[in-house]
């Protein structure tokens, strides 16, 4: 034994996957989260999807390119420090965010998107109990 000690071995041998385990006894819950689709899990459903998936950090990588070609180094330097603070700043885990300090720094504020219909996280079929959420993000699961 070095000086650590046997409770600091076991810890740091024990790979942490995830925030929370996927559910009791670490199987998959079926009743919330629905069913595996191991097949979607490793392959893309289509041939854009990798694109869709990918696009705003392609588009944000074109954009810290051209703004430092244009104004130099610390320009993206200070957009990309923006960005990390405003997406920071949320709401507790069973509320939805609307990252409006984001989207206002990125310029999609006033344009309304596909997302911004079809995809509201208020209208899901599946609410996050509060209770568990915060156990879980407090990491007192």
């Amino acid at each position: 034994m070095n000086s650590r000690g046997f409770q600091s071995q076991l810890t740091a041998s024990v790979p942490v996957t995830g925030l929370c385990p996927p559910g009791a006894y670490g199987v998959h819950d079926t009743l919330r989260h629905g069913f595996n689709n191991v097949k979607n899990e490793i392959v893309p459903a289509h041939a854009l999807e990798l694109s869709e998936k990918n696009f705003q950090l392609n588009q944000d990588k074109m954009n810290f390119s051209t703004l430092r070609n244009i104004q130099g180094l610390h320009a993206p330097l200070k957009l990309q420090m923006e960005y990390r603070a405003a997406r920071q700043i949320q709401r507790l885990p069973f509320l939805p965010s609307s990252n409006l300090a984001l989207d206002t720094l990125r310029g999609t504020d006033e344009s309304m998107g596909f997302e911004d219909i079809l995809n509201d996280p208020t209208q899901s079929e599946m609410m996050g109990e509060p209770h568990m959420m915060m156990e879980c993000k407090l990491g007192m699961f």
